[in-house]
């Protein structure tokens, strides 16, 4: 991973009934939970999106209460990448690393890894905490990011790849999430 001042974890559209009906959905809430409060342990920022929410709802609540402090970027297209607000926000604060979860791996997830990897930024795809409606489309749609240049990795993994040592405050308070 990279500087903590250039990357950002960036949580891909995981709002109303759709996300009900992802392939484990329950263990994708677990994993993005655990992600988010390891984040804010780490200060590694987050940047979350919501697809249409006047249509597909809002993000789901029990992730969005962790996400109290800031506001969702609304957007109408697949790929964050083609949403103004998105890109506007990621030149100003100068990200160049995405850490990469969401719904869905093979729409919304895919198409906005590609176009990250396309303008020369690193991405690592958090496998568990990504899904489809199918395993078949999440599975394919991993399959695709990755033979892009993509990386993964998986919440517990990227949490103590960013903690690096295994004592202190910080270490402890991450151990308390991942169990």
């Amino acid at each position: 991973m990279t500087n903590k001042r250039k990357t950002a974890i960036l949580i891909i559209d995981i709002q109303g009934k759709l996300a009900e009906i992802m392939h484990h959905s329950e263990q994708v809430f677990i994993n993005v939970e655990k992600l988010i409060k390891g984040a804010k342990v780490l200060n590694i920022p987050i940047i979350w999106t919501e697809q249409l929410p006047d249509k597909l709802g809002p993000t789901t609540e029990r992730l969005s209460i962790l996400l109290n402090d800031q506001k969702p970027i609304i957007k109408s297209e697949f790929s964050c990448v083609k949403n103004e607000a998105f890109t506007d926000l990621i030149k100003q604060e100068q990200y160049s690393h995405f850490l990469v979860c969401g719904i869905e791996t093979h729409v919304c997830v895919y198409q906005t890894v590609k176009d990250l990897l396309a303008l020369g930024h690193t991405v690592e795809l958090i496998a568990d905490a990504v899904s489809s409606r199918t395993q078949l489309n999440r599975d394919i749609g991993i399959e695709k990011i990755v033979s892009l240049g993509a990386k993964l990795t998986n919440v517990e993994m990227l949490l103590f790849e960013k903690q690096e040592i295994a004592v202190g405050d910080t270490f402890r308070e991450l151990i308390k999430i991942i169990k």
